[in-house]
């Protein structure tokens, strides 16, 4: 009834209401973000280049559910090719379009990373997509997994997507709980 109302355009102020408050209502998968808040030391593997060693660094990370566990906002401290890196994600689950988006800034750039995907196995990993304009590979789209492995490990992996379809490993972050 509310999708035939509102494609007449004849909805009333008080059932608007109700439609808006019951998507602004956090549900499970908020719950389940909010497994991922914590302290967390983080072992990171970079791959520059296909079928070539990764580089290896390590970092911390704060997440902490925000608005009144709505999203997780994390924050990343640590090193990338021997310089200092900071970073700062959002995560959410949209209601209303039943989709996980995120969002990634850091200080090796100046873009604004846009992902959006959704869970598999138990609410337990996020896999989202993102297209960007790579200064160097130009229109490159990517895929993230986020698994939470257990109460105490997550882990990170990125891939770019190659024209033809072919993903390379980017990146892989392992998260341990700090105890």
């Amino acid at each position: 009834m509310a999708k035939e109302e509102k494609q007449e355009g004849k909805m009333d102020m008080q059932a608007m209401m109700e439609v808006y408050q019951k998507l602004a209502t956090p549900g499970a998968p908020h719950k389940s973000l909010g497994k991922m808040a914590g302290s967390w030391n983080v072992e990171c593997k970079s791959w520059m280049e296909p079928g070539k060693p990764p580089m290896e660094s390590t970092g911390t990370s704060e997440q902490k559910m925000i608005f009144g566990g709505r999203y997780l906002q994390q924050e990343f401290t640590g090193d990338m090719m021997g310089s200092p890196f900071t970073g700062m994600g959002i995560v959410g689950y949209d209601n209303h379009t039943k989709k996980f988006v995120s969002t990634w800034i850091d200080s090796m750039s100046t873009g604004i990373y846009f992902f959006e995907g959704s869970a598999g196995e138990n609410d337990k990993i996020i896999i989202q997509e993102s297209s960007y304009d790579d200064p160097i590979m130009g229109p490159t789209k990517y895929r993230s997994v986020s698994r939470i492995v257990d109460d105490n490990t997550l882990t990170f992996e990125m891939y770019s997507i190659d024209k033809s379809g072919k993903e390379a490993k980017m990146m892989e972050m392992t998260y341990k709980r700090k105890q």
